[in-house]
């Protein structure tokens, strides 16, 4: 079980399913996980994994929070928790990233999500899943995958962080309004989350992943922080930079909390 690679194809997770250690999480809308969703899938809602509360709904929900929500979701620290979605990676990525948060590494992205389950043939139930609640204590791990704008703040000058900005282009640049204030953070890239899949192979991660992103200059050389609105489209992108063995973190707190500040460095 030690070798299940982080990014999972369908046909790879099909055979694993027997395996009690399993436990797959859907985070599909609702509707969708109800219609039909892989054999003992345990769906979640994504609210689960955020705070909720404005400015920054992104943010981190409290540590008793994310107790109650692994708790329910069965984890021990045996368990390998494959996730999927119906949108190509965004929620899925926040569970992961969420995982990596407290310090639980035994984990994997069904590649391509539901789309790719479906497409592929692969069988679908109806049946709610039954699991058996865990006793897990849940806590922030120290080398936490995670920033907050003091520390990007902190770093701009320093040349040794690049910021992924995993937004829209009007939002990049400033044309689309979102928060008090527009634009980007000082020296991000853009590279839209969405770029990330291949709609050609059912929303898969592009195989050109590491050469599309080199040639916008983000490569890896860096430490890497990536955010969007509310740390659910850079979610993807966060786990699309790990597949790919980058140094990277999330700033969860991403524009809704940066772009609402009255004093952090902007761009337009």
């Amino acid at each position: 079980m030690s070798q299940i690679p982080l990014i999972l194809e369908p046909e790879q997770l099909a055979p694993l399913l027997e395996h009690e250690e399993i436990r797959v999480i859907d985070l599909s809308a609702p509707a969708n996980y109800h219609a039909g969703h892989i054999p003992g899938a345990l769906g979640l809602p994504f609210q689960a994994l955020m705070a909720g509360t404005p400015p920054a709904p992104g943010k981190l929900p409290s540590v008793e929070r994310l107790t109650e929500v692994m708790r329910a979701i069965g984890l021990t620290p045996e368990t390998h928790i494959v996730a999927c979605d119906d949108e190509g990676g965004g929620w899925a990525g926040r569970l992961l990233w969420t995982l990596d948060v407290i310090g639980h590494k035994k984990y994997s992205y069904l590649n391509g999500g539901m789309v790719a389950w479906k497409n592929a043939g692969l069988p679908l139930s109806t049946e709610e899943a039954a699991v058996t609640p865990s006793d897990i204590t849940v806590e922030i791990a120290n080398d936490a995958p995670m920033i907050d704008a003091q520390q990007i703040q902190q770093r701009l000058d320093q040349n040794d962080l690049q910021i992924w900005d995993a937004r829209s282009p009007a939002e990049y640049t400033g044309e689309r309004i979102v928060a008090m204030r527009a634009g980007h953070i000082p020296g991000a890239i853009n590279c839209e989350w969405t770029q990330l899949m291949d709609p050609q192979r059912d929303l898969r991660i592009r195989t050109d992943a590491k050469a599309f992103l080199a040639a916008l200059g983000i490569d890896g050389e860096k430490e890497i922080a990536t955010h969007c609105q509310s740390h659910h489209r850079s979610a993807f992108t966060w786990l699309v930079g790990k597949s790919l063995g980058y140094p990277i973190k999330a700033y969860p707190g991403s524009w809704s909390e940066w772009g609402n500040l009255p004093d952090t460095p902007i761009e337009i």
